[in-house]
């Protein structure tokens, strides 16, 4: 078993407590966190003791699961890989490009596994539609939730996007060649609805829209590619992939074709349900770590992922305020 300490017991810490002591490869050490209050009645409801501060906890696991607000990732990472240990840390990464930048230099140094928790990786609709996802030429992407004034001090790109676009860096093998963006702040001081369009070295073109003020919450990214469309709704946890072939000879007059006209034949439609098998994505993507570090192996979300998404985000966030400059 892998003894694992929990830094953060806020909403998605206490989660992580609660699925870690079920989880058989982990032996739960503890955690920190730096309101007395708060870790004495976590302590109390999961039975998990509460260190009284971090360097404690560190000395005490092998991995350490960060699940505190952004800004203190970098530190709490530095602390841990400085102490040779194992890290899973909670999307964005870092707080800025050049924090990523400098935990990879620290993480390869000291020759450990860093996991980075985006979760949608561990969606149940993604896996299922993963198979069916070969070359694609144009993405859509809708992330949007109902307005939470909680949410409004982070942007909506590094708290709602930054989702979608490791989606999209995952499945595009190739250079991101162009970025453009537009937002609108409407409730808080920065943008709360921001599409952005990326353009891809092998002529890929995602569309990604991300709202913290929509009336009803969606998470849809709609895929197409030669002879294919593919649906993943991650919210729903659904997905639908219709395909196209070419009819050879007669087409069976029952089944759904296009005539492409001018002597070139006929296209047969296929429609397909995936078998989507219900999980705990956060459990999963916590086990998958655990099993990278004893088997040796990548894991499924790298630190370079991690840095990969946090740049294409923070070069988004660059084009609103350059946008927002030139409008002054």
């Amino acid at each position: 078993m892998l003894k694992i300490g929990v830094l953060g017991a806020g909403h998605l810490g206490k989660i992580h407590i609660k699925l870690i002591k079920e989880i058989p490869a982990y032996e739960l050490v503890g955690f920190y966190d730096p309101n007395p209050e708060a870790a004495a009645k976590v302590a109390e409801e999961f039975g998990v003791k509460a260190f009284d501060n971090i360097d404690d906890l560190i000395d005490e696991v092998e991995v350490v699961d960060i699940v505190t607000p952004t800004l203190s990732h970098f530190d709490c990472a530095v602390k841990a890989i400085r102490n040779s240990r194992h890290i899973f840390i909670e999307k964005p990464i870092t707080n800025t490009v050049e924090e990523a930048k400098q935990l990879i230099t620290l993480a390869e140094e000291a020759n450990v596994k860093v996991q980075v928790g985006h979760v949608e990786r561990y969606n149940p609709a993604f896996i299922a539609t993963r198979p069916f996802i070969k070359h694609p030429m144009f993405i859509e992407t809708h992330r949007l939730a109902q307005f939470n004034p909680r949410g409004t001090d982070v942007s909506v790109i590094l708290d709602l996007m930054i989702h979608d676009l490791d989606i999209v860096l995952s499945i595009v093998k190739s250079n991101v060649r162009r970025i453009s963006a537009s937002g609108v702040a409407v409730v808080s001081d920065q943008p709360d609805i921001t599409n952005a369009r990326i353009e891809f070295d092998n002529g890929c073109v995602a569309n990604l829209t991300a709202s913290r003020i929509s009336l009803k919450n969606m998470r849809k990214t709609r895929i197409f590619q030669k002879d294919a469309y593919l649906s993943v709704d991650f919210l729903e946890k659904e997905s639908e992939v219709v395909r196209m072939s070419t009819v050879e000879g007669e087409a069976d007059p029952l089944s759904v074709t296009i005539d492409l006209g001018e002597n070139k034949g006929q296209k047969e439609i296929y429609f397909e349900k995936p078998n989507v098998e219900p999980n705990n994505a956060i459990k999963d993507e916590l086990t998958a770590f655990a099993s990278a570090i004893e088997n040796d192996s990548t894991p499924e979300v790298t630190i370079h992922d991690g840095y990969n998404a946090l740049d294409i985000a923070h070069k988004i966030i660059e084009k609103l305020e350059f946008a927002q400059e030139n409008l002054v």
